[in-house]
């Protein structure tokens, strides 16, 4: 027998070390080849890692959640045959540290691992405040001498029914704690308080007090979220403007196209017409389709665009890249925008459609409220927001009427777009939106 060490790969873009977030083996088992082993987050993708050869676990290198350097030691096999490791390289230090120490937890669950490292690690947990002091618990059985439900001398407050029950059951009515308005005992207090199930101090248990915690560490691509969110907020300084559009006929031509063309060509959403409006306002406005380098203090303009599109997953927020969006008709718009989201949420997209983007279109649908301040998605230096679309009264020609309206929330960095033309670029895209005809006319 020998032993094999799988290490963790160097997966290119000078990426150093990855993120330990998932095993999908345990010490062990016998894993065959190309099973996958774990799973290692990057910055901008979570990667699988499969196996080489046939053989039994006898090592792990690391705790999920734990970063993990490029040619560290990921899993070590006993195999059949002379392996990859000498038995005398087998002692390593580094490897039989980590070895020994996911070992030594190799009977423990792996989210009392995750606690330990929270544990180790305070300052990246939310810890809740100390509960306050708990009340005596009033639950017993029928028989059992009970504090009083009640103030001594205060009356309960039951049915003549109730209380006749009481009088039979043997039940001191003082005891029980009501569940009705205002305090008023009912025959299911009665039956729970004999079954020695009486309802908590204060009645109705959804007003009961709750004193459950519980700590999450921030790992896997909640913690990259974490670090890229407060990183762009440090270092951008984002200004937002908000502008209301009328997409009254907008929405008529939307449902009409769908109502002709849907069952071939699919269905419209509103973001398809948002991304080819932004597409022809940003030709106006090339300094807002930019990133900055504000390391090397360097604006690059793009006159390619390509539309991040923020999706939210299981996992959290991501933001996959529509790649040459003023290249695509709005079909092509609409399809692509539809394949990258659902790549994202099913963790299938290729490396090159999760980065590179130069602006960013974010849209909550119907939950997008009347306005959002959305986080620029660093180092880009303007995000679009769709927040959801209502009828409103409207004055239009004199006359009250029902129009659709919605807002557009955007967001810019101030170092590098000015005030002026954030405003006018936004009123690009509303005109372009309110004018629909106007989108298709280069």
């Amino acid at each position: 027998m020998g032993i094999y060490v799988i290490r963790v790969p160097d997966i290119g873009e000078g990426i150093a070390e990855v993120e330990l977030v998932a095993w999908h083996v345990a010490l062990g088992e016998n894993v065959k080849e190309d099973q996958p082993v774990a799973d290692v987050m990057t910055d901008k993708a979570t990667v699988e890692i499969p196996c080489h050869v046939h053989g039994k676990v006898i090592a792990l290198g690391a705790a999920v959640g734990q970063m993990i350097s490029v040619g560290a030691e990921l899993i070590r096999l006993e195999v059949e045959g002379e392996g990859n490791l000498k038995e005398d390289a087998a002692a390593a230090p580094q490897t039989v540290a980590a070895s020994a120490q996911v070992e030594s937890n190799s009977d423990r669950k792996e989210s009392e691992i995750i606690a330990e490292k929270a544990e180790k690690a305070p300052e990246k947990v939310v810890t809740a405040p100390a509960p306050a002091p708990s009340r005596p618990a009033p639950r017993a059985a029928a028989g059992t001498a009970q504090p009083l439900a009640r103030k001594e001398g205060e009356r309960p407050l039951a049915s003549p029914a109730v209380r006749r029950r009481a009088l039979d059951m043997g039940v001191d009515l003082r005891l029980v704690h009501g569940s009705g308005p205002a305090g008023k005992i009912t025959h299911a207090d009665l039956e729970a308080f004999a079954a020695g199930q009486g309802p908590v101090l204060g009645g109705n248990p959804q007003y009961v007090e709750r004193h459950g915690e519980e700590q999450i560490p921030v790992i896997g691509l909640r913690r990259k979220i974490a670090q890229k969110m407060q990183e762009a907020k440090r270092r951008i300084p984002h200004f937002s403007y908000v502008e209301e559009v009328d997409v009254t006929e907008l929405e008529q031509l939307r449902q009409q196209l769908n109502k002709i063309h849907g069952a071939t060509r699919g269905k419209l959403t509103l973001l398809p017409f948002l991304a080819r409006a932004m597409v022809l306002a940003l030709r106006q406005f090339p300094q807002i389709n930019a990133r900055y380098d504000d390391d090397a203090g360097v604006v690059t303009r793009f006159e390619a665009v390509h539309l991040g599109i923020a999706a939210q997953t299981d996992g959290g927020l991501m933001v996959p890249v529509l790649r040459h969006a003023e290249s695509l008709d709005l079909w092509a718009s609409a399809a692509g925008i539809a394949r990258v989201a659902e790549g994202a949420k099913t963790g299938k997209l290729p490396r090159e459609e999760l980065t590179g983007s130069t602006i960013t279109l974010t849209s909550l649908g119907a939950l997008g409220g009347i306005v959002s301040t959305p986080v620029i998605n660093h180092p880009e230096v303007a995000i679009v927001g769709v927040n959801r679309m209502v009828e409103r009264p409207m004055l239009k020609n004199g006359q009250v009427v029902a129009r659709q309206l919605m807002n557009l929330s955007s967001s810019f960095d101030h170092r590098v777009v000015d005030g002026m033309d954030a405003a006018q670029f936004i009123q690009a895209i509303r005109a372009l939106l309110e004018t629909p005809a106007l989108l298709f006319v280069d």
